[in-house]
């Protein structure tokens, strides 16, 4: 184990040097969801006050129609629901009345990105690429303001001009928030003489995003796009389409320009994010993932591709025991199954990644990538933020976790590679295996946009690394 700990302390001393190369990524674009989280930590009394105002009963309150924000009232009824359950859940609205709503009523603590888009366009941007391009389907003042004033992070005003995306305000364009409303273990709610406490501190999501709903496409974005072409082009934004909605045409219909992409010498990676229709988790499994050229996902987001792919035995063995190798399989057979030239996953405690021999990353470059992700996202995990460069190296120094050496172990005892314990190294029934085990930090203060933040940073970090 001595010899393991001290082989990847020598790995993770290189992430300066490759947070450095960084600089020399011309330009990235990251598409197509970004939006504002209004994040509002609710009390129990707070949500008996607001069901009287609206003259609920607890009848009422406790009765659930369809899971979707049409009143007021819904709003009440889906946070009480996850209150009194400890569960998460995210009910969705169009409605400007429901918007106008919750914008008078709930207020928030705070404002913060959201959408992988934006979230990933700060990452990048912090991380020193030289132009990131940020698509917007509304960019108000409230918008603007989450993105980092940064000269090298911009996108496109009412004008059809580029500027530094903080400093735009597209003022006809309506904020498009997501209400992440929290509540805590214990507290509790009182209505006409029935009591009921929370078992669970979580969070309930009430969604006003109508542009990102029907995968609207900003064309200043998309036109200067196709007259100059970014290096990598991060996708996502998906998951929240629905086959009622018209999602499986939406996914068919971004598929010309995803091509467009590609046949301009981008890289194109796709962020897996968990979705709920199977209709539209399929259409973006078998048309988006097959054709990109990197996907990356987590332990659910594994399992939920599993499933439409006709590998629904390993999704239970995977649901079951999310072990390193049960994941490994998986994302094996998802590599064969799917097409794609790469896949990373990023797991508790271990980074994966398995892509075809002759790839344009090469296996030495993806782990000092992974690598510096690593560093970067526990760097935001214990410091809470990333949104200036002396906050990316926070976890510098900080050695990989036991955890993640002993499931590289199992790893390679799993494709009988003993070095890439060691190295980070390996091959498998003719693909390259990289694999580093990653930094954990005991106590984060967040773990929002961590995924996106990994899988970003270590696709573009490895595109210049030496």
């Amino acid at each position: 184990m001595e010899q393991q700990i001290s082989s990847w302390k020598e790995k993770y001393a290189e992430v300066k040097s490759t947070l450095m190369q960084m600089g020399k990524v011309e330009s990235a674009a990251t598409a197509f969801n970004t939006n504002v989280d209004a994040v509002l930590k609710i009390k129990g009394r707070r949500l008996a006050e607001l069901a009287k105002e609206l003259g609920m009963s607890w009848e009422e309150l406790t009765t659930i129609g369809e899971s979707k924000l049409n009143s007021g009232k819904d709003v009440i009824k889906g946070a009480f629901r996850c209150f009194a359950n400890g569960i998460a859940e995210e009910w969705l609205t169009e409605d400007i009345d429901v918007y106008n709503w919750m914008a008078n009523n709930l207020g928030y603590d705070r404002l913060q990105m959201g959408g992988q888009a934006g979230i990933v366009a700060n990452a990048l941007a912090v991380c020193g690429v030289r132009r990131v391009l940020a698509h917007c389907n509304s960019l108000p003042k409230r918008q603007a303001d989450q993105f980092l004033p940064r000269s090298n992070l911009v996108s496109f005003d009412e004008k059809g001009e580029m500027k530094q995306a903080s400093e735009i305000n597209r003022q006809d364009d309506i904020p498009l928030i997501h209400w992440i409303i929290e509540f805590d273990k214990g507290d509790v709610v009182e209505l006409d003489g029935h009591k009921v406490s929370c078992p669970k501190a979580n969070r309930f999501i009430a969604t006003y995003d109508p542009m990102n709903l029907r995968l609207v496409m900003d064309n200043n974005f998309l036109e200067y796009l196709n007259k100059n072409p970014a290096e990598v082009t991060v996708l996502s934004g998906y998951h929240a389409l629905t086959a009622g909605n018209n999602g499986v045409e939406l996914v068919e219909g971004s598929i010309p320009v995803i091509k467009r992409w590609q046949d301009s010498g981008t890289l194109v990676h796709l962020e897996v994010a968990s979705t709920q229709d199977k209709d539209v988790r399929r259409a973006v499994v078998e048309k988006v993932a097959s054709l990109a050229d990197s996907i990356g996902l987590n332990e659910r987001e594994t399992i939920d591709v599993l499933e439409v792919i006709g590998e629904e035995k390993q999704a239970q063995i995977c649901e079951e025991n999310c072990s390193a190798t049960n994941l490994f399989e998986a994302v094996l057979r998802i590599k064969q199954k799917v097409g794609c030239r790469r896949l990373q996953l990023h797991m508790f405690g271990l980074y994966l990644t398995i892509q075809d021999k002759g790839f344009k990353i090469t296996p030495e470059q993806n782990l000092k990538g992974m690598c510096l992700a690593a560093v970067v996202a526990a760097s935001k995990a214990g410091s809470g933020n990333i949104n200036e460069e002396a906050y990316l190296m926070w976890a510098y120094g900080l050695t990989a976790c036991d955890l993640g050496l002993q499931e590289l172990g199992r790893v390679a005892d799993y494709i009988g590679d003993e070095q890439i314990r060691f190295t980070g190294i390996g091959e498998y029934a003719g693909y390259d295996v990289i694999a580093v085990p990653t930094i954990l930090v005991e106590k984060p203060v967040t773990l929002v946009g961590m995924g996106d933040t990994i899988s970003s940073v270590s696709l573009v970090g490895a595109l210049k690394a030496v």
